[in-house]
C-alpha cells in the first residue's frame, strides 16, 4: 500500500522520514476505518479498491503544509467512508 499512496501522492524519494510519515497515514486512515464501523478485516485489506481509494485520499488530505486541495480530498475521503460505513459487505 505504501508504494501506491507515494504514486499518488507524487513522491518518488525513498527517504525513511518520508515513507514513516505516509506509512502513519496508511495506519490512521485504517483505524479512522473501522472506528466508522468497517470492518477490521476489510480496512486491513490491500486488494479491496475501495479501501484503496480511501486511504488515498486520506493521505491526499493530510499529507503536505500548503495543499491547496486538502479540503477536497477531505471531503471525498468523509464521503467514501459514509458509504463504507453504511454498506453490509464493510460492516463489522
Amino acid at each position: 500500500m505504501l508504494k501506491k499512496v507515494k504514486v499518488a501522492l507524487r513522491v518518488s524519494t525513498n527517504d525513511d522520514g518520508i515513507n514513516d510519515e505516509i506509512t502513519d497515514l496508511i495506519s490512521s486512515a485504517r483505524l479512522d476505518l473501522i472506528q466508522s464501523g468497517v470492518s477490521k478485516l476489510k480496512a486491513q485489506s490491500d486488494e479491496d479498491a475501495l479501501i484503496q481509494r480511501a486511504i488515498i485520499l486520506y493521505a491526499k488530505s493530510q499529507f503536505g503544509i500548503d495543499n491547496p486541495h486538502a479540503e477536497r480530498y477531505w471531503q471525498s475521503y468523509e464521503s467514501l467512508k459514509k458509504h463504507l460505513s453504511y454498506s453490509g459487505d464493510y460492516r463489522g
